[in-house]
């Protein structure tokens, strides 16, 4: 909706105070910590975090090898589109943009093209999914694998059923989204000690990598931490657990819902299609190229190579 009002219709730009992306992005991953304690990361198993980890390093590999290889974008553009398709899409954009200094028109397209494959990926895995036949478990695993956008692939996993949800919040939540930490501080020390030279020709102190570094990416950890430390002092199964999770965990995921869907509403109303066509098709290719690579990939890891895991979940 908002993509479409954004793109028809004039906004007023006394609306722009309103439209603050960073800021609902930001609240909705501290608040996503707050609802994975790390038991819930330990549950999802060895196969779980490895499978993240290939996906994750060969998508961002992939898509920022073409677009510095191949199509010859800036470096910073290309690591900002990589992070985009292969850890948790918009969040990542934005986060890795803002540790490598990539140029804002570059975060908006990253973005864009985040939005324009999750929009894809909606209908076209489960159809996939439908003409192959394949299980809820493994179904949800590749969604979670293969999807672009958390919101985007929750309604596509919701299509598939409880266990799809279940298998897909292991893969994409806890699996994938977790690399955004991981992802921003590596490329947040690479620029400063790798691409980036004052004016007198030396290049910044690694001090700046801290300055660099997206602190809302700590709070996700801390936020996590500390559910995890609640969690586990009141016991699971009992009556002051069932009042942790109804007073303070289920508000939070209210919270975090509101957070993602003022985060989508306000990418679409701020996200211009002409923007794709002012920096050429090369980003689009880039990206494409990830795609490629990762929705064949998904596949193999989360259908034939670990779906008995993912079955038995």
């Amino acid at each position: 909706m908002g993509l479409i009002i954004g793109n028809a219709l004039p906004i007023p730009q006394w609306l722009d105070a309103a439209l603050r992306t960073e800021f609902y992005v930001k609240t909705g991953i501290v608040l996503l910590g707050a609802t994975l304690p790390f038991t819930l990361i330990l549950q999802s198993g060895p196969v779980a975090f490895l499978q993240a980890t290939l996906i994750a390093s060969t998508t961002f590999l992939t898509i920022y090898w073409a677009g510095t290889r191949i199509f010859k974008l800036d470096k910073r553009f290309a690591s900002t589109l990589a992070a985009g398709g292969s850890i948790c899409g918009v969040s990542a954009s934005i986060a890795i943009g803002g540790s490598v200094q990539a140029e804002k028109q570059h975060v908006s397209v990253a973005i864009s093209l985040v939005v324009v494959w999750a929009v894809v990926m909606i209908f076209s895995l489960p159809m996939f999914i439908s003409a192959l036949g394949i299980p809820a478990g493994p179904a949800g695993a590749w969604i979670g694998t293969s999807e672009f956008a958390d919101a985007a692939g929750m309604a596509a996993a919701a299509s598939l059923g409880e266990q799809s949800i279940k298998t897909f919040t292991l893969m994409k939540v806890v699996g994938r989204d977790m690399f955004v930490g991981i992802w921003c501080f590596i490329m947040a020390m690479i620029s400063v000690t790798k691409w980036e030279k004052r004016d007198d020709g030396s290049k910044p102190n690694a001090g700046e990598i801290w300055t660099r570094f997206p602190k809302f990416v700590l709070g996700f950890f801390v936020a996590s931490i500390i559910v995890t430390i609640l969690v586990a002092s009141v016991g699971t199964g009992t009556a002051a657990a069932q009042s942790v999770d109804s007073l303070i965990i289920a508000p939070i995921k209210e919270l975090r819902t509101w957070a993602f869907i003022f985060t989508f509403l306000s990418i679409g109303m701020t996200t211009r299609f002409k923007e794709l066509t002012s920096v050429g098709w090369k980003p689009f290719a880039a990206f494409t190229t990830g795609v490629l690579v990762n929705v064949p990939l998904g596949y193999l890891l989360s259908v034939v190579v670990m779906g008995n895991y993912w079955g038995s979940i």
